[in-house]
């Protein structure tokens, strides 16, 4: 469902792409679209999700449904509360800050977008703690399809808009702002029948909060976690502030860039750390540490084994992967966003590994109730990240300054993770790095060997093919997708000799998991 939800953010992409390309009015959409990921991040998915699902967790096994069900509600209700609040506090500030900027100002852009765009951090988180509260009891499809809602919504609106609302193209995004609002509520309602099937209802609950000692449980854990997804969301911010001082494109290339590195992430990292917070917490309430370091170590493992393909994959078709899926005829995004895109894509997709790690390490921690570490490290990321991202800018030529954005967060992770494993091996006990070290190379082996023979074939394919047809899109797909589809088969077989044992683990996992989904 992960990856229903992504594709669905992919195809949203590139109809954003064939409309708008890389222009600064796509630019300063991005830069506001980022004020409601950023709550997103702290109060949805991130720190209250973090502080929340454990304790909510002990509720549930310990005081039992109702107990667990007003727990959610009251946590719900101070989350509208204090979201609606800073809405209201965002929206005045969007009225004020024109006064500081001149009237030919780019930064006057995303302030209308901003003020639309606002409410949907209420909506979104909310339907993030819905989703806690359905994973807690094992549900996990509905809330990782919930997105595919947004997408959708989001597809129809924008072809709909863009064929309809002739004219000054600001409209269009102000509409398409106002249509993500809507969309925010159906995320929201659709878990909403699944919820009443466990047994939990709907009402969210304004008064006993203060006295409620599990909320207050919460809010102590939550704090280091939000100062720690606060650290990282005030990185994500200022790499797009940066990038929109350095060049109108910039944020749009990065965004196009980031989406393709989200989809693997999002199909497999996602889905990963969706279950671990839950999984993690049960271990760690039982005591059970050991099983905490067999699922981690088990986690690594399998990402490495699936995101080791994509990092390289991407790095050596870069640019005709970007070309075949944003590039359309008669679209806003031509052959220089295509170049600056492909960019920005090269030195992501190292990180993919990094980031993939990442969302395994980060609920163990939670699911120990331990917030403060992730804080302390996050902290020391962002010096680092203001240190590349400074150094990338002096130093990078025009037209690679965003791509250097890029590699800063990809080196800012993988020391951030690294810093993590250590700390969280001496929490739990140990881990098995020499199986994991072996696979890595084994799989870097694999991948090398996939994305130099899909690298060949590709263009070969796309020097033969002009000869047979004359469809260029139709060259570009045929060319990577044989290449894509070659070199997984070649990495496949590569890892069926070298890394049986964990091949056979893996699909044993998956048949088991899909002869109890016939059951």
């Amino acid at each position: 469902m992960t990856g229903i939800s992504r594709i669905g953010g992919l195809v949203r992409e590139i109809v954003m792409a064939h409309f708008f390309g890389t222009s600064a009015l796509k630019s300063a959409f991005d830069v506001a679209f980022v004020v409601p990921n950023l709550f997103r991040r702290l109060f949805g998915e991130g720190a209250l999700a973090g502080a929340f699902v454990p304790v909510f967790n002990e509720s549930l096994h310990r005081d039992g449904t109702a107990r667990a069900n007003q727990l959610a509600m009251r946590v719900i209700g101070l989350l509208i509360t204090v979201l609606t609040v800073a809405t209201a506090a965002g929206i005045a500030i969007t009225y004020i800050l024109p006064c500081f900027l001149s009237p030919e100002s780019r930064w006057l852009l995303p302030l209308p977008m901003i003020r639309i765009l606002l409410p949907y951090s209420v909506l979104i988180c909310t339907a993030a703690l819905v989703a806690g509260m359905l994973n807690s009891v094992g549900r996990f499809a509905i809330s990782a399809f919930a997105p595919f809602v947004l997408n959708f919504v989001w597809i129809i609106a924008i072809a709909v808009i863009c064929n309809h609302v002739t004219g000054v193209n600001r409209e269009q995004i102000l509409l398409l702002c106002g249509v993500i609002l809507i969309a925010g509520l159906l995320q929201i309602l659709i878990q909403l029948p699944f919820l009443y099937r466990e047994g939990f209802s709907f009402k969210p609950q304004f008064k006993g909060i203060l006295s409620d000692k599990a909320i207050i449980k919460i809010v102590q854990l939550m704090g280091p976690a939000a100062l720690a997804m606060g650290v990282l969301q005030v990185n994500m911010c200022f790499d797009k502030i940066l990038a929109y001082w350095i060049a109108p494109y910039a944020p749009a290339a990065l965004g196009y860039a980031e989406r393709l590195v989200y989809l693997p992430l999002g199909i497999f990292a996602t889905a990963f750390m969706t279950v671990l917070l839950p999984t993690f917490s049960k271990h760690a309430a039982a005591g059970e540490y050991n099983r905490i370091c067999d699922d981690l170590e088990d986690s690594l493992v399998n990402m490495t084994l699936l995101m080791m393909p994509c990092a390289l994959g991407l790095i050596a078709l870069a640019l005709p992967v970007i070309n075949m899926i944003y590039s359309t005829k008669g679209g806003a995004f031509d052959s220089d966003s295509v170049v600056l895109c492909s960019r920005a894509l090269f030195l992501y997709a190292p990180g993919l590994l990094f980031f993939s790690y990442n969302k395994a390490l980060t609920p163990a921690f939670y699911g120990l109730q331990d917030m403060k570490t992730p804080l302390m490290v996050s902290l020391a990321g962002l010096v680092l990240n203001v240190t590349l991202n400074i150094g990338c800018i002096l130093f990078f030529p025009q037209g690679w300054k965003h791509a250097g954005i890029a590699l800063s967060t990809v080196i800012n992770s993988a020391v951030s993770i690294s810093i993590l494993y250590i700390i969280l091996r001496k929490r739990i006990g140990a881990i098995s790095e020499k199986r994991i070290g072996i696979i890595f190379l084994k799989s870097f082996m694999a991948a090398l060997v996939m994305a130099g023979t899909a690298y060949k074939l590709y263009s070969y394919l796309f020097v033969v093919l002009p000869q047979y047809m004359a469809w260029e899109k139709g060259i570009q797909i045929i060319s990577v997708v044989t290449a894509v589809g070659a070199g997984a088969l070649i990495y496949g077989i590569i890892l069926s000799l070298i890394c049986r044992n964990e091949l056979s683990h893996v699909t044993s996992i998956m048949l088991k998991r899909f002869r109890r989904k016939n059951d």
